[in-house]
């Protein structure tokens, strides 16, 4: 059984037995949104177009969470997909004044043509403000041509501003084979991104170094939390 499917019944197993939510400190949350264009690294993953997504999480209460996302995608002529699931497994936790967060996360694309699927390992570290997260490549598409290396490297920061808004700040670089192929340019590349975020409702703008994409991108979008 590969990583998709076993993250697959761990989640539904624990999101569907009693014990699973037996301890208090246990929760379920899940998560709708809509936005007018769905980023991924400074690279829209639905050709400039609209997008609605939602999510199921589930947080031990000690550590240890699991969920799934999922997303209406349109690569255009490079995949033959409508919709991108994710799924994620991790610990986080504090240690003085030092947040961190360990975890896999599956990108699967269940109605495409061929085997696009991919995973990443990730960790993160943040301190106050600010944020640093690494994610590295672990399994690509069957048919991918590269040596699947592909890493990536981000730096954010999130700053109240005004009465309940937050400004975030968001600068990340890609580098690897991988990146070259999805691409068609360089092996790395830098993505930069601004958002201001007030009761579920996010501007932002978003920009990269490619050659083929580097229009600086508005977007809007608006998310709404829910405890089950």
């Amino acid at each position: 059984m590969n990583n998709k499917y076993s993250l697959i019944c761990a989640i539904s197993l624990l999101l569907a037995h009693p014990l699973a939510l037996a301890d208090t400190s246990a929760s379920v949350s899940a998560n709708v949104a809509a936005s007018s264009n769905y980023f991924w690294r400074g690279i829209t993953q639905s050709d400039d177009g609209a997008t609605v997504s939602g999510g199921l999480d589930y947080d031990s209460g000690k550590g240890f969470y699991l969920g799934a996302w999922a997303s209406n995608v349109d690569f255009g002529d490079t995949a033959s997909t409508s919709y991108e699931l994710d799924l994620y497994a991790g610990f986080s936790g504090e240690f003085k004044q030092l947040s961190y967060d360990l975890g896999y996360i599956h990108y699967a694309y269940p109605d495409a043509a061929g085997d696009i699927d991919f995973g990443e390992l990730f960790a993160s570290v943040g301190w106050q403000y600010f944020t640093v997260k690494l994610s590295h490549l672990t399994t690509a598409q069957s048919d991918s041509s590269t040596e699947e290396d592909m890493l990536y490297l981000e730096l954010n920061a999130a700053f109240a501003v005004f009465s309940e808004s937050e400004l975030g700040l968001h600068l990340g670089r890609s580098s690897g084979d991988t990146v070259m192929e999805w691409t068609g340019e360089d092996d790395s590349y830098m993505d930069y991104g601004v958002s201001l975020s007030t009761g579920g409702l996010t501007l932002g703008l978003v920009k990269t170094d490619l050659d083929a994409d580097d229009d600086i991108k508005a977007y809007v979008s608006y998310a709404l939390d829910f405890t089950l």
